[in-house]
């Protein structure tokens, strides 16, 4: 049996995507150069609280990690701070593959 991947919607992801989204990836650096996906930024989650000037003035940000569930704890962190739109994308799959439907 596999693990859940959590994510928000695939629909609501699409649009974010198709609108040009901010996708940060909040796993580890180490995870990150292990394998990179192009078009994104590394924030680790445990920076996210530190470097959250650099979300400020992004219309849409989706967040994503290996799971779904650091991308969770991310996006709550971010609405709870005041920022708006962000996503949870779960994981780097799911993002590739909504990339490529585009």
């Amino acid at each position: 049996m596999g693990f859940e991947i959590l994510s928000d919607d695939e629909e609501s992801l699409s649009r974010a995507l198709k609108n040009r989204a901010f996708i940060v990836d909040v796993r580890t650096v180490l995870e990150y150069r292990l394998d990179r996906m192009e078009n994104t930024v590394n924030i680790p989650l445990n920076e996210i609280p530190g470097r959250i000037g650099e979300l400020q003035d992004k219309a849409n940000i989706i967040v994503f990690c290996r799971s779904g569930s650091r991308s969770e704890q991310a996006k709550n962190y971010l609405l709870q701070n005041g920022l708006e739109n962000v996503l949870n994308g779960g994981n780097k799959s799911l993002i590739k593959r909504l990339l490529a439907s585009l």
